[in-house]
């Protein structure tokens, strides 16, 4: 009996879906002039689409749309694998040892002798050990391109993991009131007209990051918050375009408080 015989039915089935994957694959890069066509390159902004659209999948709680993601995303992989084994540089077997080697190096608490007791604990290792396989920086693995919302999210986690935080949530919240202080101190009282505008952009940042830095404190993720908001924002105003066209009105001759009476219906739905 083989190795691959022994195992439980399932993982045999798992492990043949993923060959017959390998195998459409093979069978595309040779036969089809798309897919011959394709570069890294080509492949990277529809790769970046892929995982937005996974991404809102998450945020809908869509089971079926999130196992349809989950399989373009996967013929991504397969793909970059596939085109980079053209040239020697490697495939997907070195893509999967390199994570596998990569995973027990970095969890020592569960393939070595380093004891950690809480996911704090794990952060920190992980860290350190990135450091010591020589980063830098600890802040080193945070990608420039990251959307910001999402850089200073991960940023200030990785800072954390290096021991570089705050001790109370109540200090971050003073700090979150600090840094609005400072931002409205940029602004005319009387017109509201920012004084100097590339400071109040500068102070307008140093509050949003002090939002995310209390977000993460009382465990938020704040781009998931804020995507949350802009699908409901959509959601009511949608509703309210909808309303209107019954009503045989458009929004631009309507008056806020016309409006703000359908809104308050969308209210109720979202």
């Amino acid at each position: 009996m083989t190795e691959f015989q022994s195992l439980p039915p399932r993982r045999q089935e798992q492990l043949m879906a993923f060959n017959r994957l390998l195998t459409i694959m093979d069978e595309l890069r040779e036969q089809c002039p798309w897919d011959r066509k394709q570069t890294l390159d080509s492949l990277r902004h529809l790769t970046i689409e892929e995982t937005y659209e996974l991404s809102d999948a998450i945020l809908e709680g869509d089971l079926p749309e999130i196992r349809k993601e989950l399989g373009d995303i996967q013929l991504h992989l397969i793909f970059y694998a596939k085109i980079a084994s053209e040239t020697g540089a490697f495939d997907m077997a070195d893509v999967l040892n390199g994570i596998c080697e990569k995973l027990i190096s970095r969890h020592p608490h569960i393939y070595g002798d380093v004891k950690a007791e809480t996911e704090e604990q794990v952060k920190q290792n992980w860290e350190q050990l990135k450091l010591k396989e020589g980063n830098r920086s600890v802040l080193g693995g945070v990608p420039s391109s990251l959307p910001a919302l999402v850089k200073a999210m991960r940023i200030q986690e990785k800072a954390r993991g290096a021991g570089f935080d705050w001790e109370e949530r109540q200090q971050v919240w003073e700090k979150v009131e600090e840094e609005m202080q400072e931002f409205k101190q940029e602004f005319n009282a009387d017109t509201g007209e920012a004084i100097d505008r590339e400071k109040a952009e500068k102070e307008f940042g140093d509050v949003l990051f002090s939002l995310v830095n209390y977000a993460r404190f009382i465990d938020l993720n704040p781009e998931t918050a804020l995507e949350r908001t802009n699908k409901k924002f959509i959601k009511r105003f949608q509703y309210l375009e909808e309303q209107a066209r019954a009503a045989g009105r458009q929004l631009k001759d309507m008056t806020l408080e016309e409006m703000e009476v359908y809104w308050q219906e969308a209210k109720q739905f979202t």
